[in-house]
This record gives C-alpha cells, sequence and structure tokens, in this order.
C-alpha cells in the first residue's frame, strides 16, 4: 500500500496504490464493458439548470446514481431504457470486502467514463442516507490528477495522482470530504485502446439492517 501526504489511515482516506494488477484490470474493464452493454451511458445533468456533466456514466447493483433537473437521486432503474441496473462485478465486490472495512455490501457502483478534457468539479458524496460505510473507488484506465480536501468547500486541497488500478478508500473522518478530478493525463495507460479513464465508485446508500 502506497499512501501520499494527504492519504492516511488516521484521517480515513486510504491510496492503495497498483491494488489490481494488469491482469485484474484487464478482467474488470471486460466486466465493466458488459454493463455499458446492459446499461449504456448517459449525460448527467446538472440540477436546475440542466448544464450537461462532462462525463459519461453509467451505474451497476441494486441503485443507480442519476442527476437531471430534478435532482440527484438514487434509483432502481436506468433513466433511459427503464431497465434494472446490472449487477456489480464480483472484482469490484471483491475489492469492497477487502479495503472497505463495513459489514454490508455496496447498494450502488456509479461508473465514470472520464475522455479527454473530462473532469469532476470538487463536490461531496452526500445523497445517501448512511455515512457510516466508506466511498471505494477503482480506477482503469488513463492516470487523473485527483484532488481531495477537507468537509468545507474552502478547506485546503491536495492533489496527487490515480493511476490504473489504484483503489482510493474514502472514510471515517473523510467520508464527506470535498474531492474531484482536476484533468485527465492521456497516453499514460494501455489498458484501453480508445484512451480515457474509467473510475467505479461504489457506496452504501441506506443503512444497513
Amino acid at each position: 500500500m502506497s499512501l501520499t501526504p494527504a492519504a492516511s489511515p488516521s484521517s480515513g482516506l486510504r491510496l492503495v496504490a497498483g491494488y489490481l494488477d494488469r491482469a485484474a484490470q484487464a478482467r474488470l474493464l471486460a466486466a465493466v464493458r458488459a454493463v455499458i452493454e446492459a446499461a449504456p451511458l448517459f449525460v448527467p445533468r446538472m440540477p436546475r439548470t440542466g448544464k450537461p456533466f462532462s462525463v459519461r456514466m453509467t451505474n451497476c447493483g441494486p441503485l443507480g446514481w442519476v442527476s437531471d433537473e430534478a435532482g440527484y437521486r438514487y434509483q432502481e432503474l436506468h433513466p433511459q431504457t427503464g431497465a434494472p441496473w446490472p449487477a456489480i462485478p464480483d472484482l469490484a465486490l471483491a475489492a469492497w470486502r477487502e479495503l472497505a472495512e463495513h459489514a454490508a455490501p455496496p447498494q450502488a457502483c456509479l461508473v465514470n467514463l472520464y475522455e479527454p478534457g473530462a473532469r469532476m468539479v470538487l463536490h461531496q458524496d452526500r445523497d445517501e442516507q448512511d455515512f457510516s460505510a466508506p466511498v471505494l473507488s477503482l480506477s482503469l484506465g488513463d492516470t487523473c490528477l485527483f484532488r481531495v480536501g477537507g468537509t468545507k468547500r474552502n478547506d485546503p486541497t491536495h492533489s496527487f495522482r490515480l493511476a490504473s488500478g489504484d483503489a482510493v478508500v474514502l472514510g471515517g473522518a473523510a467520508r464527506l470530504a470535498f474531492h474531484g478530478v482536476d484533468r485527465i493525463m492521456a497516453g499514460t495507460s494501455t489498458l484501453m485502446p480508445e484512451g480515457g479513464r474509467i473510475n467505479l465508485t461504489m457506496r452504501r446508500v441506506t443503512p444497513a439492517s
């Protein structure tokens, strides 16, 4: 496990560099492509304004996160096809069991596709009813510059690179930390022939019964 100065177990932010080896990355990518075939990528939109995000996304698991003019929310069906979300890939679930340190499984796995020029502004993951479980993300493809701060928007931030196969856990004091993606470093990975970055983000949505 490799920890950056901004990532330490005591803060609840943990970077596990190289968590997935190349073979595991390829298997997970194949599983993600199957998810996308079953639940096509769509462009989320900002609440009220309808401004499109710069990423395309889909979901897997019992619940999926969506955003449009009506707001941010979790729902059981794909917003365009009306079909249930496909299951979370086994490799992703195995990562949750190993790294999340939480007894209950994830209920949602967001799949974000970052193409050249895409980014994600600083934000908090706070649409869930239960913050006791961490947020766990897995990176595939091109390296990104990931930025994380505190629980207030104006808190100081730190940035570090996330490469293909890296895992990040946001839990404890860092569960509601502001975080985002500044940019994608094109050509830094050969995993995806078409280039770009895929990020899988797993979350609990409701308290475990």
